[in-house]
């Protein structure tokens, strides 16, 4: 095929609009070669980071005439600026990892009174949150203000995901009260969900200036047993806030009645509430059955895996339904039609042979 300025006017946009895509791509490789291992873990690691291309893709998918209109009237001036914001989060991961950045967050954290432990996380926090503002920027100068509004699932999920590792570096074990108060409820329900498979389970509060206020849940069968206390990270409260962002953006660009947008935002939100239950009470049989390995595996990485599962297929599982639903009902109508017609027709024959 011959590439030549004419096929630019007309399908330049299709490259185009993978480049706010293509602007982390080269970043996220090289944090991938400087720290595989966080690539392995959804909570306070860099997971996350992958379903933020994932969900661009999407957003791709489902916008192309949008973003084809939007490309189409980018100015000269616009496009040079654009040109260097594509730059800026491959500088910003060499200047962190490099030249020294993250060891400076980490000592004016670490100064301003954040224990080590959680001083050490505030890069990766910082780091989802400068993306989320270079991936604005990136949106804005490419298709102005409007892009946003298709943007929005992967801009709020990356600010979801910043806010609330930072929340969690700087009010550690549970100490943040507001996210800490559906905790001892879901403690609640995990314990009795242990209880009918089998296990043994008591739970208290324990309030500590170390711990804050944090449900201990303590379980035991035959082979072992463990405790632990729970924290909002581990209640799965981001789960519930993207599940919250990502429906109610479905919802509000799909053409469903409210009143049935409002029973599948209730019905979602009970079923990602109950993973989350799922989710402590699995924590729980792995160690007692499997190890600290095991366990510590499951915690880190493939257990918040349940929810995000959940809240990517909910949609499609939405749309699936109601398109099933749509065909039954124009079958069922097509054969009430069929058969009303079949009547007509049989009583026009009996009028003609009286």
């Amino acid at each position: 095929m011959r590439i030549d300025a004419q096929w630019l006017r007309r399908n330049g946009y299709k490259v185009l609009r993978f480049l706010p895509i293509i602007s982390f791509v080269f970043p996220l490789l090289i944090l991938y070669s400087v720290d595989p291992n966080s690539f392995e873990k959804t909570w306070q690691g860099r997971t996350y980071q992958l379903f933020f291309v994932w969900l661009c893709f999407l957003e791709i998918i489902l916008n192309g005439d949008e973003m084809r209109t939007a490309v189409a009237r980018k100015k000269p001036l616009r496009t040079f600026f654009f040109a260097i914001s594509l730059a800026l989060p491959t500088a910003y991961v060499v200047a962190a990892n490099f030249f020294g950045l993250n060891s400076a967050i980490f000592k004016f954290a670490e100064a301003s009174g954040v224990g080590e432990h959680w001083a050490l996380l505030i890069p990766l926090s910082t780091e989802y949150l400068v993306f989320m503002g270079f991936f604005v920027l990136i949106v804005m100068l490419e298709y102005g203000y409007s892009g946003l509004k298709d943007y929005a699932l992967p801009v709020f999920f990356l600010g979801i995901i910043g806010g609330l590792y930072t929340i969690d570096n700087l009010y550690p074990w549970g100490r943040f009260a507001p996210f800490q108060m559906i905790v001892p409820t879901t403690t609640f329900l995990s314990a009795r969900l242990l209880n009918l498979l089998g296990y043994q389970t008591s739970t208290f509060t324990r309030v500590t200036p170390e711990y804050g206020y944090t449900p201990y849940l303590f379980a035991a069968n035959a082979k072992g047993s463990f405790g632990a206390g729970i924290a909002w990270p581990c209640a799965g409260i981001e789960s519930l806030l993207i599940y919250i962002v990502t429906i109610l953006l479905f919802l509000s660009k799909s053409a469903i009645p409210w009143r049935q947008r409002i029973v599948y935002f209730l019905f979602g939100a009970i079923v990602t509430y109950f993973i989350n239950v799922l989710r402590i009470a699995t924590i729980f049989v792995i160690q007692i059955n499997q190890g600290t390995a095991a366990r510590q595996a499951f915690h880190d990485y493939y257990g918040q895996l349940y929810s995000i599962i959940w809240i990517v297929s909910y949609p499609l599982i939405i749309v699936g339904s109601r398109t099933l639903w749509t065909s039954i009902r124009k079958g069922r109508t097509s054969t009430k039609a069929a058969a009303n017609t079949a009547s007509v027709d049989s009583t026009g024959l009996n009028v003609q042979r009286s």
